[in-house]
């Protein structure tokens, strides 16, 4: 009796607030949480992304996360006073039915000090398109939030000095790196809510895959089952109205191209760990994929003494000659006390391609490596199909555990790991992939394990002797 008055209460209650329309005080309050939306509130860095289906709740967390920054009561990040920000939309059309909508839900009217108008009345201001709302901020100051479109053009977007910028849904290029611009001074915020459904742009490139390893970016995908409101029965019907690519998008807010992942066994949460102390036992080798005006591309790797591989350092530059890459690995190896030769010499693999000499020069880069006291080894195994086959038998979960793991600070293999698709012909796109090439390299010049023979019992054992003692009686 008593858990069913104590329930009852909590729905008074309950109802109550949302009669006095504050819906941000019911926000993920509830026995049912959104565990995603509360992750991307809590984390602290600059440049967060949710890439999420139709329906994943994605659009009330950065509704949400709006008025937390101008209200200046945000639960986990320092608030500002007089905190001034945009939320850019797509077009003024999307803006007014869905991320304006979602911003007044949340902003109790007696928080508003004034609201500006583009186009209709500031006293019916869902029905119309509004400008920018002034906001009462707990400090006892003013903030400000402004509504963008991206139709308006990039040059609509300059000049100002923001705390936060929100993007709903995926924006053009120029004018998100306009908006970087605009919270540089007073070190803001970017954050988006997408559904990814324009293919690999740059949301794909520079966020997701993030090859610069920039530490202030964060992503999460965020799916139908994430969200604890929808109804799943409601889901699975319209899930099995939809094809995979579709599917993927919009129920994954996975990224929808038409070209599949070449290693979607290729895990973040599994495959790439914290960096640690390398026994000197485990050392193996370096391989190298070069390049001059192209990056090379350099990885350490380890073997410990179960045959897992972790790959535990990069060197990935361009547009630098054989002399300057020779001592980047030099110096790298001496940081790590990379094993040598009785002669101090360094071991490395390389690309087949490297033993070759060219017009413009005298010696291969193979010479020139081995000059420096940098043992290249060029017999490499290259065929494509059949390191595609290596790499993701590392890859794959045997027993829940994969055979290889690379240390975080590899951003260049880990974001080529994420955006090397299969193109034409059934071969994959030939772009950034040179830390994947050496990679290959590497694991072809690994022993292939052999099965294991499975271990006879006695009684086997003493059968075959039976068998061959009634052999030799009929011989």
């Amino acid at each position: 009796m008593r858990d069913i008055v104590e329930k009852l209460c909590r729905i008074e209650a309950e109802q109550a607030r949302r009669k006095n329309g504050d819906y941000l005080a019911v926000y993920n309050a509830g026995e049912k949480k959104h565990e995603k939306q509360l992750a991307f509130h809590k984390c602290q860095k600059r440049n967060r992304w949710v890439f999420g289906g139709n329906r994943s709740g994605k659009t009330e967390c950065g509704a949400v996360e709006c008025v937390y920054m101008a209200r200046g009561i945000h639960p986990y990040r320092e608030n500002r006073k007089d905190a001034c920000g945009w939320v850019v939309s797509l077009s003024t059309q999307v803006q007014r039915d869905v991320a304006q909508k979602k911003i007044l839900h949340y902003l109790r009217r007696d928080w508003i000090e004034d609201i500006v108008m583009l186009s209709g009345r500031k006293d019916s201001p869902e029905s119309g398109v509004i400008d920018f709302i002034r906001v009462k901020n707990v400090f006892g100051g003013v903030s400000v939030i402004g509504f963008k479109s991206c139709d308006q053009g990039r040059e609509k977007f300059q000049g100002a000095s923001l705390d936060f910028v929100w993007f709903d849904e995926e924006p053009p290029e120029d004018i998100y790196v306009e908006c970087r611009m605009r919270v540089l001074d007073r070190r803001g915020d970017i954050f988006a809510t997408m559904t990814p459904l324009k293919g690999l742009t740059f949301v794909h490139r520079d966020i997701f895959c993030n090859p610069t390893g920039d530490s202030e970016i964060w992503y999460e995908f965020m799916e139908w089952a994430d969200n604890p409101y929808l109804d799943e029965r409601e889901t699975e019907a319209l899930e099995r109205t939809m094809d995979e690519r579709t599917k993927q998008a919009r129920r994954y807010g996975k990224f929808a191209v038409s070209e599949g992942l070449v290693y979607p066994e290729f895990d973040e949460n599994i495959h790439v760990i914290e960096p640690f102390s390398v026994p000197k036992e485990w050392q193996d080798n370096i391989s190298i994929d070069p390049g001059l005006n192209n990056p090379l591309s350099a990885h350490w790797y380890a073997v410990d003494f179960d045959d897992n591989v972790y790959v535990v350092y990069e060197h990935y530059e361009a547009g630098k000659d054989v002399d300057y890459h020779a001592a980047k690995i030099k110096e790298i190896c001496e940081r790590l006390q990379w094993k040598r030769d009785s002669r101090g010499r360094i071991s490395a693999l390389i690309d087949s391609a490297a033993k070759q000499r060219t017009l413009a020069s005298v010696k291969s880069v193979a010479e020139l490596f081995y000059e420096r006291g940098i043992l290249v080894s060029p017999d490499v195994e290259k065929d494509l199909f059949s390191g595609i086959a290596r790499v993701k038998s590392y890859l794959n979960h045997k027993n829940g555990l994969p055979n290889i793991y690379i240390f975080n600070t590899c951003v260049r293999l880990i974001g080529e790991l994420k955006g090397y698709y299969w193109g034409s012909g059934d071969t994959p796109r030939k772009a950034d992939d040179h830390a994947l090439d050496e990679m290959r390299y590497y694991l072809m010049s690994r022993p292939k394990n052999a099965p294991a023979i499975p271990q006879k019992s006695v009684i086997q054992k003493d059968k075959e002797a039976m068998v061959r003692r009634r052999k030799r009686g009929f011989s």
